[in-house]
């Protein structure tokens, strides 16, 4: 399907952007294994790369922190870069955009030829919206069945776009509840080093460090996903908004069927 075909090549493989982040944060979090010194404030704070750590490195809250984080910013990559390309139809110019012209039934065929090929099932959004509208048009004749459908599918999509957020929101709760995981795991382990008749307040230190730099590092890297997920959806919400108006002032409201067709009259 050329629909198919050009959203391929404008919108990137979700599981291609998956694997191409999760091998960056791999790369990253190598580098930064060799760039900062073992046992290091930076290093115990952001790999968890010391002494005192819970876990093997580098199986460590933080890396696996990062992993989750880099597949989020791969999905909102995506998403992004969907936004871009649904954005881009509303300059393609399908329909007159002047104060003058007045569409017929009769001019809705080459249009709709023209837009029918140009989206698929999850791409698309101005042309699937004009080619709907002008498959009512032309069967009933009727603008407010044609309003109707707009409306019907406008909030469809809506449902629909919403939908592919879900993943994005669930890292956004994922990641806290993971850090939450090892400030746990963190303080039951300093517990065990508390003894009352040899105290070693290096090992307790130490855990707790784990304990606390495991929620600091999940909170923020959760605080990031969620702005950049706003920013993205906000991004593609408003590309299906622009594309419902484009559609009801450029091609609904300037609809015109003479009233001896006995249907409704725009």
């Amino acid at each position: 399907m050329p629909g198919k075909q050009a959203a391929a090549k404008a919108v990137p493989n979700a599981w291609s952007a998956m694997l191409f982040a999760l091998a960056a944060a791999i790369a990253i979090i190598t580098a930064l294994s060799f760039l900062l010194p073992f046992g290091s404030p930076a290093a115990a704070l952001l790999l968890d790369h010391h002494k005192y750590s819970v876990f093997p490195y580098p199986f460590t809250i933080q890396n696996a922190t990062y992993l989750i984080f880099a597949v989020g910013i791969a999905d909102l990559y995506v998403r992004w870069r969907t936004a871009r390309y649904e954005r881009a139809f509303l300059h393609r110019k399908f329909l007159p955009e002047d104060d003058k012209t007045v569409l017929q039934i009769s001019d809705l065929g080459v249009i709709r030829r023209d837009v029918s090929r140009l989206y698929d099932s999850q791409n698309g959004f101005l042309p699937y919206l004009i080619d709907i509208s002008i498959t009512q048009l032309q069967s009933s004749r009727s603008v407010d069945q044609a309003v109707a459908i707009l409306t019907s599918s406008l909030d469809l999509m809506i449902h629909k776009l919403d939908l592919r957020y879900q993943t994005v929101r669930y890292i956004a709760y994922l990641i806290p509840t993971i850090g939450f995981i090892g400030t746990v795991v963190g303080i039951a382990v300093a517990l065990e080093y508390i003894n009352p008749n040899n105290p070693d307040l290096g090992q307790v230190t130490g855990a707790l460090g784990v304990a606390f730099y495991t929620t600091l590092v999940a909170l923020i890297v959760s605080a990031i996903i969620v702005f950049l997920q706003h920013a993205v959806q906000r991004e593609e919400e408003s590309a299906l908004n622009e594309a419902g108006q484009y559609c009801l002032k450029n091609l609904i409201n300037r609809i015109y069927i003479p009233e001896n067709t006995g249907h409704v009259v725009s």
